[in-house]
This record gives C-alpha cells, structure tokens and sequence, in this order.
C-alpha cells in the first residue's frame, strides 16, 4: 500500500474538489482519495499507482498538480542521508589530521630538535620526498575544497574556500620547486618547505568546518524535537472492529484510530468515544493536561493520558499541525534577515580585498628586499587568517538558534526577517474576543433572591441542560465544576432570542433576559443594570412565576492579560484594544487588562484602517487576533501575531503564531527577537574586528615594529577560534535567560 501527496492548483469550489476526485479515483491502482480545497492537497491511497498518470488525470480535469513530500518523512530522510555523509566526512577528517600530525612532526622537528630516523641536513632529498608523502593524503582527503574555491574563483565570485585553496596551492607548489633545487643540489631549499602548513592549515579548516556543521545542527534543536514527536505507526481500527498496525504515512483522512494510554496521536483529528487527557506540552508549551471529551480536536504529536479512546483521522501527513509547524520553522531558518542581505554585500566585497591585501603585502615584503618565502609565508597567512567564516556564521547561526528557541517556547515565528523586525516594535493592536479575553462565557456573579445559593444553581442548571445557547452552557459548566448533580428536566421550550422554559422537580421555571421575564408577567424587584454597565450579561430566573435570582454572564480576559499588558507596557510598547463588541463590554474588559486606548464596535476593514493611522504615526505596529474577522488587520500590520487556538484565516495570514494562545506570548517573541538581534549585533562586532586586527599582523606587521612574523599554522588555528566564538555565542539563546 502506497501513500501519495499533491499540490493542485486551480480549484475554486467544492466542484473543483468534485471533478478532481472522480479524475483521480479512475486512475489505474487508486484505493481511495481524498482533496482538501483550504489547503490545495490531493491524497491518495493505493498500489502501483503512477504519479505521472495522476498528474496527467488531473491536467484533463482542467487543474495543475505537483508531488508533494511529508516533511516528517523527508526530514526523517534527509537526517540518514546527513548520517552517512558525517561518516564520510568523519573519516576523511581523520585521516587529513593523522596524516598532518606526522606532516607537522616531520617538518618541525629539524628547528625544534625533535628525533627522526634520519638527519635533514644529510638527506635533504629524503626529508622533502617524506614530507610530500605525508601531504599527498591530506590534499585528497581535502579534495572538495579545492574544487569549490576554484570553481568559485572561475565563476568571479570569490568565496571562503578560494582563499584556502589559493593559500594551500600556493605552498604547495612553492614547495615543489623548493624540492626541485634539492634535487639539483640546493641544499639549502629545505628550509622553503611549506608542505607541513598546507597540510596543518587543511586539516584545521577541515575541523572548523566540523565544528560549525556540529553547532548547527544544535541551532536545529527545535526541528529535532518536532519529529521526535512524530509516531511511526498507528492502531487503524478496521470494519469489522479488529486492529491494524499501519504506518502513520498510510493514514487517510475518515481512518478510525486508537490510540492506547502514553502514546502519541498519530494525526490531527476529532474525538470519538469517550473521554481524554492529552498532555501538548511539546507542541504549544503548556505543561498541564488538556481535558478532552467527545467531539474535541485532537492534535498529532501530543500525548495521550491514562485511558484509551478512539478517533477519526481528519488531516494526515503534510496537512497535519505538526508538519506545518516543521515546515514553517525550515523556512524561518532558511531565511534570511534584512541585516545578512548587508552581511551578504560586505563579504562579496571582502573577499576581493583580501585577496588584493594578500597580493600586496607579498609584493612590498618582496620590494623591501625579503626573500620570496618570507613574501611567500606573509601572503598565505593573510588569505587564511582572513577567511570570512565568522562573518558568514554570524547572522544565519543566530537567526536559526532564535526561531529554533522560540518554536520550544510555542511561538512560530515564519521568516529571519520578522524575526529581526519584531525587535523594533513600538506598539500592538488587540483584538477582544478570544486574544484577550477566552472567547467563551463565563460565569461572573450569582446573585440569588428569597432562595438558597446551592438551590437556585441547580434549579438554574438543571433548567438550562438542554440548551445550546452559550450562556445556558455556560451555567451548566459552572455547575458542573462547582461538582453540583444535574437534577432532570421534563420539559424544555426556547423562545428564540429571548429565553426559555422548563419543568424541573415539579417547578415551572422562566430563564432569560429582564425584557423575557417581563413580558412573561413577572415583577423583578432589583435593579439589574449594574451588572450591564460593567459589560456582562445578567440571566434571569423565576420559579413558579416568582423573581427568584441572577446570574451574570460575561467573557472574561484569560488570567494572563493584565500581567502581560503590563509587561508590554514596561518593554516601551504602546497598547490599544481594537473589537467588533459593543463599548460597554469593551470598556469594562479594557479596565480589566490595563488597557486605555479602546475601540469598538470596529468592523474587520476598521480594525485594518486603526492599524494603518498607528502607522502613519511613524509607529511600528502589530495586531494579535484569533478570528476570521481579524485577517485583513493582521496582513494590515508590520507584524501580524495569531492565537494558535483560533482560526485558520488567522493563522495563515498572521507572521507569528502563538500556539500557547495567550497574551504572554507576545511579550516572549519580542524579547527572543531583541535577544537574538544583540547575539547579530555581537556576533558581526567581534567578526570585523577580528579582521581589523588579524590582516595586519598576518601581513608583517608585528614584524615591522620588531616582533615575530605569523606563521600560516597559527593564522588556521586563529580562523577556526573566530568561527566558534561566533557559533557559540549564537548557541547561548539556546539556554540564555531572556527577562520579559
């Protein structure tokens, strides 16, 4: 059994997904296929199936499609892939540093009295014959680096690894016809051998560039965990109720799974039987348990608890949450910040200077009369202490360590470039309902009159267990928590908009609005519009025809809200609420959360247009919203944050998403993105100004003012000490703490 993925463009309805079905299901070997149009993928199931005649079934149905690779299933792919090359890598790395640790022992040992076998001044011709022997493992073990850097030089675009392969060519040959004159009986030409700094310098980029690839592959942290989240297989309950163990790359969407206590959900899907507690701490950072009942979302990845239960599997493989975080994470990483386009510019520009640096000052120690090693030791330093690695690692490094630390905290954070624009943000726009507030009805007062507390609740709560209006559920869960029985109900009847009525123990009860019980006959002795003035809706109750209570409703802000306007507050961040609901419950939620700038009953297009006059301002703006109403504020803003838990219009249109879906996630990204600018800023300083410092001395000048010359050995080893100072700086955001 086969699993295959599309992308189709062209579809525009659910006749699209229509035509394109019945298409692909004639196809030779198709089982069964299922197309989404919200996000443009076609699945099939089958054996044999040819993705060409797929492709070709659905060009006659008047669209376009495209493989499509899991990204779990890629990623999983490219890190063997990555194994095997490390292996590779490892061992030519071995041998280059065996080999010119001999080079280096061979080559020294005349100058540092070392033993050999053999005196050099004696057998000259044998001691250079050697010291090329040892060299000639180290060139082929370092083979690629030549084909690279002269590949580059023929392209004009001189890079890192033209500078190593001009500096080791050049000691190499140099050394050759140093060798040559030993052999027409120069003695003296063996102290002109450079075979063992070719191969010292060789073998040390060699190590740094381990060492780097090591680093950065920390930096993936984020990735690494994602698909360790991923189950390989899945329980598939057939028709007949028996279980199959199929993997998860199999699943179709409308698959019936279970899954056993402790494992992970296979894919995203809905509730079936029973209850659930999942712990999502891996994908959205909060360590308690989500309760989870008939009916609820399920994410793929997250853990099941201590019972077992059934689900439907409703997107699979590249459509699930956890392949699209993993996606979105690779693209940040991938990307680049605004900073490493100037980064990019300046090390076009760098490395032609250095090459006209090393030039030069070969030509000046020659023209002042220094023989053609000296000139010769002068140019090679200076092209390998030069070799813009640290340059190169210190934006992408940071930029990978931030959004990788940002993904552990559940924040997704799309490209480099948000990442380094979010720093500068002065003031947010919010939305309401479900961004500050938690988007349901809560209970806020129970006030009862002429009766007992616990019996007006349940009386209440019993009243309005058949209900499907908001507010009614919102009793019943407050009843329930409160661990109070649910008395039955004989009898329901909604009067649309207004209330209802019910028949609980005998009791004739009246439940809604004071205008309903009014117009029901019955006097209300108290004075309601308080609770109205404060923004929260009061539920009336009468029982038998008498007053007997109130009960006010309201959407409260999350417990997080005014600690993190505060916060934002103290970051310099201006903050405005911007909602579609009426001024009162507005006003009241915005007193809440610490909020002074208010606007309501703000249509979505008005909510886009607050957004534009803060810009217009000369302020850099976000906006946070979780609805579809939301959308064309969030495109609106310089930085677009959306509530994980709420709608797909947001989410796909946000540059952030906050998968945690509260407010302090907010304050986190902005403080991860000013912590990971200051680790660019650092990062770029020390960089350049190991340059400034290194080209001089690597081009004699200590030597001038009476010191010693650099030898090329020392400036590889300098080069490679860069190259991890900036990585390692950049690995700090991994575990730094960063206040918010």
């Amino acid at each position: 059994m086969r699993i295959c993925e599309f992308n189709v463009s062209g579809m525009r309805s659910a006749a699209c997904v229509s035509a394109v079905e019945r298409a692909v299901k004639r196809v030779r070997g198709v089982e069964c296929c299922s197309v989404s149009l919200a996000s443009g993928r076609l699945r099939l199931r089958g054996e044999g199936v040819s993705p060409a005649f797929v492709i070709e079934a659905v060009e006659k149905a008047g669209y376009a499609a495209t493989p499509l690779t899991d990204p779990v299933l890629r990623k999983r792919m490219d890190a063997l892939l990555c194994q095997r090359q490390q292996g590779a890598e490892r061992l030519r790395l071995l041998i280059a540093l065996v080999f010119a640790a001999l080079l280096l022992y061979v080559g020294r040992s005349p100058a540092l009295g070392l033993p050999l076998p053999f005196s050099a001044g004696e057998h000259p011709a044998l001691f250079a014959l050697i010291q090329m022997a040892l060299l000639l493992p180290v060139l082929a073990a370092g083979s690629d680096r030549f084909v690279r850097g002269f590949q580059s030089a023929a392209r004009i675009q001189p890079d890192m690894d033209t500078l190593i392969a001009l500096g080791v060519s050049a000691a190499t040959l140099y050394s050759l016809v140093s060798f040559a004159r030993i052999l027409w009986g120069d003695t003296g030409a063996v102290r002109e051998l450079y075979w063992e700094s070719a191969g010292t310098i060789l073998a040390l980029v060699m190590l740094g560039t381990l060492f780097e690839k090591k680093s950065r592959k920390k930096t993936e942290d984020a990735i690494r965990q994602f698909l360790r989240l991923a189950p390989e297989y899945a329980n598939l309950v057939q028709e007949d109720g028996t279980l199959r163990r199929v993997a998860v790359s199999d699943l179709m969407p409308g698959d019936r799974l279970l899954v056993h206590p402790g494992g992970r959900i296979p894919a995203d899907g809905r509730l079936e039987t029973g209850l659930a507690s999942v712990d999502e701490s891996m994908l959205t950072g909060e360590s308690m348990p989500v309760e989870k009942q008939a009916g609820d979302m399920l994410t793929g990845g997250s853990v099941n608890g201590a019972s077992s239960f059934t689900m439907t599997a409703l997107r699979v493989g590249s459509d699930t949450s956890l392949a699209q975080m993993i996606r979105l994470v690779e693209s940040a990483q991938r990307s680049k910040a605004p900073v490493s386009h100037l980064v990019d510019r300046i090390s076009g520009l760098f490395v032609p200077a250095v090459l006209c640096a090393a030039f030069l000052s070969a030509l000046l120690w020659l023209f002042a009369g220094k023989p053609v090693s000296f000139a010769l030791t002068a140019f090679i330093s200076v092209l390998v202490v030069a070799c813009p690695c640290a340059l190169g690692l210190a934006t992408p490094t940071a930029i990978m360590a931030g959004t990788g630390r940002a993904a552990r905290q559940g924040i997704l954070i799309k490209s480099g470039e948000i990442l380094e624009t979010a720093h500068r943000l002065s003031a947010i726009v919010l939305d309401k309902t479900g961004t500050i507030t938690d988007g349901k009805p809560s209970v806020t007062d129970v006030i009862p009159y002429n009766i007992g507390e616990s019996t007006f609740l349940e009386l209440f709560a019993a009243g309005e267990q058949n209900s499907a209006h908001p507010l009614g559920r919102a009793i019943v869960s407050h009843c329930a928590q409160r661990g109070m029985r649910l008395l039955p109900c004989t009898s329901f009847t909604p009067f649309s908009g207004r209330g209802a009525g019910a028949t609980v123990e005998g009791h004739q009860l009246l439940m809604g609005s004071e205008a309903f019980l009014l117009e029901q006959g019955v006097s209300i002795p108290v004075d309601i519009g308080g609770l109205a003035l404060h923004g929260k809706t009061p539920m009336l109750l009468a029982i038998d025809g008498q007053f007997s209570g109130v009960i006010a409703v309201a959407d409260t802000p999350k417990p997080d809200a005014a600690e993190s306007i505060q916060k934002l507050r103290r970051m310099g961040i201006r903050t405005v609420m911007v909602t579609g609901d009426h001024a009162l419950a507005a006003r009241s939620v915005a007193a809440q959360a610490g909020i002074d700038e208010v606007f309501s009953q703000a249509l979505p297009q008005e909510k886009a247009d607050h957004v534009r006059a803060l810009q217009r301002e000369g302020t850099l703006t976000g906006m946070v919203g979780d609805g579809v109403n939301d959308a064309i504020a969030l495109a609106a803003a310089d930085i677009g944050f959306a509530i994980g838990t709420g709608m797909d219009a947001a989410i796909a249109t946000a540059d952030i998403i906050l998968m945690r879906g509260r407010l302090h996630s907010v304050c986190e990204a902005i403080a991860i993105s000013r912590a990971t600018m200051r680790i660019i800023r650092q990062n770029l300083f020390w960089a350049f100004i190991y340059n400034i410092i290194s080209i001089p001395i690597a081009a004699g000048l200590l030597y001038a003012l009476g010191g010693p010359l650099l030898s090329p050995t020392i400036a590889a080893l300098a080069t490679l000490l860069s190259s991890l100072t900036v990585l390692l700086n950049s690995l700090r955001l991994r575990r730094m703490r960063i206040p918010v």
